[in-house]
């Protein structure tokens, strides 16, 4: 039972409670707590999944990576079972861990060593940032940067909130 209990349902936002109609995952439910940015934060972790040009495997990896940085044990559980889904091999899965790309393909090595040096640096310097663009467009590399910083906020959240997959559907 995470150290903070979800809201009562009853006492949400009506837009907020129906959006949590469809938003069953316990992150969902206790990120429910902010009335005002609740609504927001589904609609921009749906785009995250949705509507990210980044392809599947590659954002998931980031993700991972994000994951383990930020040791958050419900977003690696739930995103373990999405990278599976999206074809990322248990190599890379594995290599999320460490941030070590050594053994797989070029481009999650880089995709790893993006998501530190974001994670470190705050930033993609001129020489990562030219590198970065020779596998992603403009457009993905928008995405891929807001991935990440989106994930630290979710982990942080997380962390913060001692959320847990206990009682999920």
């Amino acid at each position: 039972m995470p150290m903070i209990d979800f809201p009562d349902p009853a006492t949400l936002p009506p837009a907020l409670r129906e959006a949590l109609s469809t938003h069953t995952a316990n992150i969902y439910r206790m990120v429910a707590h902010s009335h005002g940015m609740g609504l927001s934060f589904l609609t921009m972790a749906d785009a995250m999944l949705q509507t990210n040009s980044v392809p599947f495997p590659l954002r998931e990896l980031a993700i991972l990576r994000v994951g383990h940085v930020y040791e958050a044990p419900y977003e690696l559980h739930h995103h373990e079972r999405f990278a599976r889904a999206v074809g990322l091999s248990e190599d890379a899965i594995a290599a999320a861990a460490t941030g070590c790309g050594e053994g797989l393909r070029s481009e999650e090595a880089a995709v790893l060593r993006w998501t530190d040096t974001i994670l470190s640096e705050h930033t993609l310097g001129e020489v990562a940032r030219a590198e970065a663009l020779e596998l992603f467009s403009v457009t993905e590399l928008a995405d891929f940067v807001l991935t990440v910083g989106f994930y630290q906020l979710v982990c942080n959240f997380l962390n913060t909130f001692e959320v847990t997959t206990e009682g999920e559907p």
